[in-house]
């Protein structure tokens, strides 16, 4: 018996030229933070915009629209956490949006590319506690964070 779930992606504004091709492939493939849907689930994605820069003025806009669209989860994208530097915001978008919507917040999209995670780890970027939850989602295998560089 096949699912389905409506999902929205927010881009970060610094990446909003990106034609989310890393994302739509995760979505399609469920890879990085599409893994958490069952390979029974149909993924349909009924908006992609950017948050429209800080501190995220499209964020309230931009998520009631896809909430009429049906969306039941969001997609924080991997840009937001991979960017440099990340988004400070990711936690207060994720708390608001799912107090004002009905809808589940995820972090991230694809997995985090190989080429990030060693700048970042080098940087010592999510070395806080605080990140730890926030990536784990888009932390795929070596040989799948490749195929994303």
């Amino acid at each position: 018996m096949t699912q389905k779930k409506k999902v929205g992606i927010i881009i970060c504004d610094r990446y909003r030229r990106c034609a989310g091709g890393k994302c739509l492939r995760a979505m399609r493939n469920k890879e990085g933070a599409f893994s958490i849907y069952s390979n029974d689930t149909e993924l349909e994605l009924v908006g992609f915009t950017t948050c429209d820069g800080c501190p995220g003025g499209n964020i309230e806009y931009a998520v009631d629209e896809m909430a009429r669209n049906g969306a039941e989860v969001i997609h924080l994208a991997t840009g937001m956490v991979v960017g440099y530097p990340p988004c400070p915001y990711i936690s207060s978008f994720r708390a608001f949006l799912e107090q004002r919507y009905p809808v589940q917040v995820v972090v991230g999209t694809h997995p985090i590319p190989t080429k990030y995670l060693e700048t970042h780890t080098c940087l010592g970027t999510w070395d806080g506690p605080e990140w730890q939850p926030l990536i784990a989602p888009t932390m795929a295998d070596k040989a799948t964070r490749t195929l994303y560089d």
